[in-house]
C-alpha cells in the first residue's frame, strides 16, 4: 500500500484530504508542522509527501530544502 505524508496544519483541510486519500486505497500519516514532517519522513519513509507550505515552526519551504 502507498504511504502518504499529509502535512497539513489546518484541521479542515487535513480531514477532506485524508477521507479522499484513505477512500483511494492510500494509508496516510499526518504532520502538523515542518520539524514534525522532518522527523516523520525519516521515521515513516513515506512514498508521497503533500505538503502546506504555510506551517508553524519551519515553513514547507524550509522542511523541503531540509528532507
Amino acid at each position: 500500500m502507498t504511504k502518504i505524508l499529509l502535512v497539513e496544519d489546518n484541521e479542515m483541510n487535513k480531514d477532506m484530504l485524508s477521507r479522499r486519500l484513505t477512500k483511494k486505497g492510500y494509508d496516510i500519516v499526518f504532520a502538523m508542522d515542518g520539524q514534525e514532517d522532518i522527523d516523520m519522513a525519516i521515521s515513516e519513509s513515506p512514498d508521497l509527501i503533500l505538503m502546506d507550505m504555510g506551517l508553524p515552526v519551519k515553513d514547507g519551504m524550509q522542511a523541503t530544502k531540509e528532507i
